[in-house]
C-alpha cells in the first residue's frame, strides 16, 4: 500500500499542479483496491484533494486564496476518462473562439462519445452532451473542434470563408487525423473536410 502511495504521488507530482485525475490513471501501478486505498490516504494526509467521486486532483496553490479550483477544461476531461469517453471543446464554444459567433455558452460545454449529462464538481457545473461528429483522439484538438464546428453549423452554413478560417486552425498532424475519419462522417461533413484539407494544402 505504501508503495503504491508513493508511486502515485510521484507521478501525480510529475503531472504538476492544476492535474485532476481518477483511480484509472494509476492502475498500472497497482490493483484497483490498492489504487483507491492510495488515493484516499494521500487525500486525508492532505497531498491530494478530493474533488468528487472517484476525482482528485493537485491543485495549483495561491499564496492568498490557498488551493484553487480546478479549471472546467481540467474537470471535463478527468470526468470523461472516467467513464472512458473521448470528450472535445462543443461546437458552440468552437464558434465563439473562432469569431464566428458572439454566443458564450451560458455553462461550460463539451461534447462527448458518452452521454449527455450535466457533472457538478468541486463548484464547477459543466455539461457533457453526446456528439453528433465522431470525436478524434485527445492529441487532435484543432481536428475535434473543426469537426464540432460543422456539426454545430450544420451542412447549409458551410461556405468557403469557414473552410479557409478550418484550413487555418489545423496543423499536418490534425488533417491526418481528419482525413483518416472521414469513413465515420456523414458525407457532407467529409465533402468539407476535403475541401478543408485542399485549402489547407493549398
Amino acid at each position: 500500500m505504501a508503495a503504491a502511495a508513493d508511486r502515485i504521488i510521484k507521478r501525480v507530482r510529475g503531472k504538476g499542479r492544476g492535474w485532476a485525475f481518477t483511480p484509472k490513471d494509476f492502475l498500472d501501478l497497482g490493483t484497483r483496491a490498492s489504487v483507491d486505498m492510495a488515493l484516499s490516504r494521500l487525500a486525508q494526509q492532505g497531498h491530494i484533494r478530493r474533488i468528487g467521486r472517484g476525482l482528485y486532483d493537485y491543485p495549483k496553490l495561491h499564496a492568498k486564496l490557498g488551493a484553487l479550483t480546478p479549471d472546467t477544461d481540467t474537470i471535463a476531461k478527468a470526468v470523461a476518462n472516467q467513464s472512458g469517453d473521448k470528450i472535445s471543446t462543443s461546437g458552440a464554444q468552437a464558434a465563439n473562439l473562432m469569431g464566428i459567433s458572439n454566443q458564450v455558452p451560458a455553462r461550460a460545454s463539451y461534447a462527448t462519445s458518452g452521454p449527455t449529462r450535466i457533472k457538478k464538481v468541486a463548484g464547477r457545473t459543466i455539461a457533457l452532451k453526446r456528439s453528433r461528429a465522431p470525436i478524434l483522439d485527445n492529441d487532435t484538438p484543432g481536428a475535434n473542434a473543426v469537426l464540432q464546428l460543422l456539426s454545430h453549423l450544420g451542412k447549409a452554413k458551410i461556405d468557403d470563408d469557414l473552410i479557409q478560417r478550418c484550413a487555418g486552425l489545423l496543423d499536418d498532424h490534425d488533417l491526418r487525423a481528419l482525413r483518416k475519419a472521414q469513413a465515420v462522417m456523414p458525407g457532407w461533413m467529409s465533402d468539407a473536410v476535403f475541401k478543408i484539407s485542399m485549402a489547407h494544402h493549398g
